[in-house]
């Protein structure tokens, strides 16, 4: 029997707890507003639809070969945060950027290919809940499209909120960058715990 509740608590508590897409759409908003973050955060969108359909196609297959694809995934992963922690880390005082453009699409899209927590997401709803009571076609293609839009609304609310708090940001960058780039490094971290 399918378990809905515990299929949407384990979707839920993973698109809103801190992670890579969350920590840069906060970052992003704060630094440019929530309107000019929104292509990055649709990027997000469209690179978890795309890590989502190939997750559920493949999981199976994933699911055999995961201890040898991990590590990978891991150091991968880790690497990848630990320079974006770099990133925020260093990032201007002035979170407020005089012209600039909007967050770019692109690289919300690509996050989400070096972003492994997106893979476990993927492969744990679909080994634990989804593969085991439904099979067809069009029964994996909505639950791809649910997984893709509950994960994706975690960065669009961490934008919202890091927009609305965009005058607490500025006056505390130094802190505030801190604080991000230590949640990037635990991210990092807790891949290998």
């Amino acid at each position: 029997m399918f378990h809905l509740y515990d299929f949407l608590i384990y979707c839920f508590i993973t698109a809103y707890t801190p992670g890579a897409n969350n920590l840069l759409s906060m970052s992003n908003a704060a630094r440019l507003g929530f309107r000019r973050s929104v292509r990055f955060n649709l990027g997000i969108l469209a690179g978890f639809t795309v890590i989502m359909t190939l997750c559920m196609a493949f999981s199976a297959t994933l699911y055999t070969f995961l201890p040898r694809v991990k590590i990978i995934m891991q150091v991968l992963g880790a690497a990848y945060m630990l320079y974006l922690a770099w990133k925020v880390w260093k990032s201007t005082a002035d979170l407020k950027e005089k012209g600039g453009g909007e967050a770019r699409f692109l690289s919300g899209m690509l996050l989400q290919f070096a972003n492994p927590k997106i893979y476990i997401y993927a492969i744990t709803a679909a080994s634990l809940y989804i593969l085991p009571f439904y099979q067809s076609p069009w029964a994996l293609a909505g639950f791809t499209v649910l997984l893709s839009l509950i994960g994706a609304s975690g960065s669009f609310v961490w934008a919202l909120f890091g927009a609305a708090f965009c005058q607490f940001f500025t006056r505390h960058t130094k802190t505030v960058n801190l604080v991000m780039a230590l949640l990037l490094v635990y991210c990092a971290a807790s891949l290998f715990l």
